[in-house]
């Protein structure tokens, strides 16, 4: 019995002694609460565990939950065998690293999918003394692609009563769920009944992606046309958050007119007559209204609101209105200006168009033209100016004073604006007769001459021709006339000295002027030894009724005569000088002492005479050959020529 009773109480110290050291054992387990990743990236859970006061070996599972919620074994590992459970989505993509007795055991799991976003358990089983378990959350995220934003192509009204759409803002696979924000420049947009409103719409993909999308609707304002709008995209990533901005969109709003601005576009400054006119018309509002115009109470077309007016009049000066009508609220707007044409008169002249005036009056003459801006007027004759102002004096009139007087009415502020008439003078008087340098004319007979006479006076004069020698014809070949001045050519036959009168009269008197002519007869000498054959050739007279005839001048004939007979003279001598010589035997005669003078040779005197009318060719040979008494010098006088033109 007493056996029995110690048997029973070593049994029960044994099983206290147990039971005192496992109330001392326990297990610690350490755990993140979460463990965040990329879509796609490696994933390790780490499990950190301690078990005190014992030796054995410890066991470690890991799980997961579901998202039923249900607990599933993935991993079983002891002293002796790890192992991965078949047939579960981790089977192929989870290894564990680490045991021991006080360490850490890491889950790795590779790839990490949008499933794979679970809780997982770490369960350490230290036999006696027990088992602790540790939880984490797997987080895994995908960043959106770059956000898109587009906004309305349409006008947006002012007017509208609800508001109305802005743009659309989209974020696609995102996860978790990207969210967006509206703003304006710098301001967030907020929900705010009958202002702002924005409807989001979140799509879920099959690949679990979010695809997220916003439109913004808005009471415009007329302020919104210089606004930008743009979308903020905000996405949760490991660590933290980021944020991604669209691009910035105008929008385009439709706003009623108050006002409208009315100018004349063309031309720039003043306005002259016969200018085309450009009148614009812009409203403050958006879209420009459809404009009317009105000049002078008449309503009048327009091309792309554009108000053109051709070869514009004084009688254009006026108000210009333009009205336009809001095709919303169906108000009109008006605006207005003031068009003034600036002119210029023609110009008025006293005396006009002709006045005659005696020789030794006097003539005032003005020139005005009524304008609406200054004028300044001048005078010109024959393009250049002989006067400045609105008076034109002319004092004792002559015939140069006669003539046509332009005068030139200009506004020198605005260019364009110019006037100008025309006065006709004459200045009464009888003929006078413009006379020739030459008076007295020289010309070979059986030639022909013209003379010019041009005569001046008003009334025109009429010229004749008149000849001292009644036989005489005078044929006029060229007449010019203008209202106070004449010009009269006639060509003239010499065959002697003639007097020819040209004579100019009118009503008031009667000029002349004689033209005398002087005929040369060709001669020929008489002498026989000597002989001076003259040859006349007569010259082709071209008639020109504006340049006078050509004159020889009886002193230059003179000259050349005088000239030709020293000439002559010379040569005698020159002959007699030689002759005394060769008597007195002072010449030599080649081998026989003689030389003949009758037969020219190298020793002959050539003697040649020219000017500008006459051509004399004188050849004298000499031959100094002894002979009888009746040896005689025989001189031979070549040719004169002699041509007058």
């Amino acid at each position: 019995m007493v056996l029995r009773m110690n048997a029973f109480t070593f049994v029960g110290l044994f099983l206290l002694s147990l039971t005192w050291k496992a109330a001392w054992a326990k297990v610690e387990v350490n755990m993140e609460d979460r463990v965040e990743v990329f879509l796609g990236d490696t994933a390790q859970i780490t499990c950190m565990f301690t078990v005190s006061d014992s030796h054995d070996d410890v066991i470690i599972q890991w799980y997961m939950i579901t998202k039923t919620n249900v607990r599933l074994r993935i991993y079983y590992g002891d002293s002796t065998i790890q192992v991965v459970d078949l047939g579960g989505q981790f089977t192929d993509k989870i290894s564990v690293n680490g045991m021991g007795k006080s360490s850490e055991v890491v889950l790795t799991i590779r790839d990490v999918a949008l499933e794979d976003e679970l809780e997982f358990i770490c369960q350490v089983n230290g036999l006696s003394a027990g088992n602790t378990e540790g939880r984490t959350m797997l987080k895994v995220f995908a960043s959106p692609d770059r956000p898109n934003i587009e906004g309305v192509h349409s006008g947006i009204s002012v007017s509208n009563k609800n508001p109305s759409k802005i743009g659309s803002c989209e974020a696609k696979n995102g996860y978790p769920r990207p969210n967006i924000t509206w703003y304006r420049d710098q301001s967030p947009l907020q929900n705010t009944p009958g202002e702002v409103s924005v409807v989001t719409l979140v799509t879920k993909k099959s690949s679990g992606l979010y695809t997220v999308q916003s439109n913004l609707h808005l009471n415009v304002v007329k302020e919104d046309k210089d606004s930008f709008f743009y979308c903020e995209v905000s996405y949760l990533v490991p660590g933290g958050t980021k944020m991604t901005e669209t691009n910035k969109i105008n929008i385009t709003v439709h706003y009623p007119t108050t006002s409208l601005d009315v100018w004349v576009e063309s031309p720039k400054g003043r306005v002259k007559e016969g200018d085309t006119v450009e009148v614009h018309c812009r409203a403050n509002g958006y879209p420009q209204p459809p404009f009317t115009f009105m000049h002078n109470m008449q309503e009048l077309k327009s091309e792309l609101n554009v108000l053109v007016l051709k070869d514009v009049m004084r009688l254009s000066n006026g108000n210009i209105t333009c009205t336009a009508l809001d095709l919303d609220t169906y108000e009109e707007t008006v605006g207005h200006t003031e068009l003034f044409v600036d002119y210029l008169d023609p110009a008025v002249l006293i005396p006009k168009d002709t006045h005659v005036m005696a020789q030794g009056e006097e003539l005032m003459a003005t020139c005005n033209a009524l304008s609406s801006l200054p004028t300044h007027t001048e005078w010109f004759k024959k393009g250049e100016k002989v006067a400045e102002g609105h008076t034109l004096t002319l004092k004792d009139a002559v015939f140069d004073m006669a003539g046509k007087y332009v005068c030139v009415v200009k506004v020198p502020s605005l260019e364009g604006l110019v006037t100008s008439g025309s006065l006709h003078v004459h200045v009464q008087g009888p003929p006078e007769i413009k006379e020739s340098a030459d008076t007295v004319l020289e010309e070979i007979t059986e030639t022909f001459l013209n003379l010019s006479c041009h005569a001046r006076g008003y009334p025109t004069p009429v010229i004749t021709w008149s000849s001292s020698d009644e036989s005489q014809i005078l044929k006029e070949v060229s007449h010019r006339q203008t209202e106070d001045e004449v010009l009269s050519v006639v060509i003239v036959k010499v065959t002697s000295d003639i007097t020819a009168n040209c004579n100019a009269s009118n009503v008031h008197g009667t000029d002349s002027f004689p033209f005398s002519i002087k005929a040369i007869v060709q001669t020929t000498s008489s002498d026989p030894s000597t002989t001076v054959p003259v040859t006349v050739v007569a010259p082709v007279t071209t008639v020109t009724p504006v340049t006078p005839p050509k004159r020889v001048k009886k002193e230059g004939r003179g000259v050349i005569i005088a000239v030709i007979i020293i000439c002559i003279l010379l040569l005698a001598i020159l002959g007699s000088v030689l002759y005394f010589l060769y008597k007195k035997g002072k010449i030599p005669c080649g081998r026989s002492g003689k030389q003949d003078l009758t037969k020219p040779n190298k020793d002959s005197i050539v003697v040649e005479m020219n000017n500008d009318n006459t051509e004399e060719a004188v050849l004298l040979g000499v031959n100094g050959d002894k002979k009888s008494s009746s040896d005689q010098v025989t001189m031979d006088t070549g040719y004169f020529f002699l041509a007058s033109l």
